[in-house]
């Protein structure tokens, strides 16, 4: 009886120790009832002020889980500028991202204090934030981080100019599917990028060829007129210029047409290996939805603290010790 009873107990153990098998929908039911319509409020008030709050907040959530997991490590604010967010990758990550979470997490600890991790807050804004897009239900149960450094981030973020394989790669190390990677793409439906991070397909592609040959003609001279040579490196430029203000499919329609900002954006169509998952997200927005909502559960498992690690931080850009 004593040999079973500690397999079963060598079981439980296995299953906690997996991490995102602790999430839970409604983790927060009996401490904090209201948790998602307290978010949902204060996201929609940051909403109401300023449009950046949606690209800004998917893409923290983005890049919080991406380095160390989805802990909000993201968060912290160092006095040595040395912490996750003072990262090259992360310096253009917009403030309005942070503001939402930190407004949200006020309006939170004044009904629940102590409560609920601002990693959990962060993921709630991130769907909260997609409205007239696809809703699902967050899984819930993080806890917040306890390390928070620049240096961890290198090599750990997808990069602009990336191609399929080293998307796939760096996908892969999260547990998400090349499908996920196209579907979390999406989300470049709006928000807006710097002209540095796409430049160099206008003005020095390769040797043959300055410009990219794969950028739509059109588009290409709209870019240049945007953002010529040595232009002030504040430029911004939208990912989807067709509906930028929108959360829709009309992002994968552009691909089909030459028309990603970024290489990371343009290679999904022009790989042949993803070309026909774009062009069925560009022909049914049903299909994108569904697949959106799927990555973003799925993003939200990722490297995920729970039970007794980390803590449940009472300001978010700060540890609690």
């Amino acid at each position: 009886m004593g040999l079973w009873r500690g397999i079963v107990l060598l079981l439980a153990f296995m299953i906690i120790g997996r991490g995102e098998g602790q999430l839970v929908e409604n983790f927060y039911n009996s401490s904090c009832p209201n948790v998602e319509s307290i978010v949902q409020q204060a996201v929609s008030t940051k909403f109401n002020q300023t449009l950046i709050t949606i690209p800004a907040t998917l893409r923290l959530f983005f890049h919080d889980c991406f380095v160390q997991g989805c802990d909000a490590s993201i968060m912290i604010a160092s006095p040595n500028n040395d912490a996750e967010k003072d990262a090259p990758d992360n310096i253009s990550l917009a403030g309005d991202g942070f503001d939402t979470v930190v407004k949200a997490k006020q309006a939170v600890e004044q009904a629940c204090p102590g409560k609920v991790s601002c990693a959990d807050i962060l993921a709630i804004a991130a769907r909260d934030v997609v409205a007239g897009g696809p809703s699902f239900n967050v899984e819930l149960g993080r806890r917040d981080g306890l390390i928070s450094q620049a240096s961890l981030v290198t090599g750990n973020l997808p990069e602009p100019a990336f191609n399929l394989t080293q998307l796939n790669t760096i996908f892969a190390k999260n547990n998400l599917s090349q499908n996920d990677m196209i579907a979390l793409s999406g989300a470049h439906t709006i928000g807006f990028s710097h002209c540095s991070r796409f430049s160099y397909r206008l003005y020095s592609f390769s040797a043959s060829s300055p410009v990219d040959p794969s950028l739509n003609s059109t588009y290409a001279q709209q870019l240049e007129a945007a953002c010529p040579q040595n232009v002030d490196p504040n430029t911004v430029f939208d990912l989807d210029p067709v509906t930028p203000r929108t959360f829709d499919n009309v992002y994968y329609q552009n691909l089909v047409t030459g028309m990603g900002l970024l290489t990371s954006d343009q290679v999904l169509y022009t790989d042949p290996t993803s070309q026909p998952t774009v062009v069925d997200f560009a022909n049914n927005p049903g299909d994108f939805n569904g697949a959106f909502a799927a990555a973003m559960r799925k993003l939200g498992r990722v490297g995920v603290k729970t039970g007794n690690d980390g803590e449940i931080r009472i300001d978010c850009t700060a540890f609690n010790s």
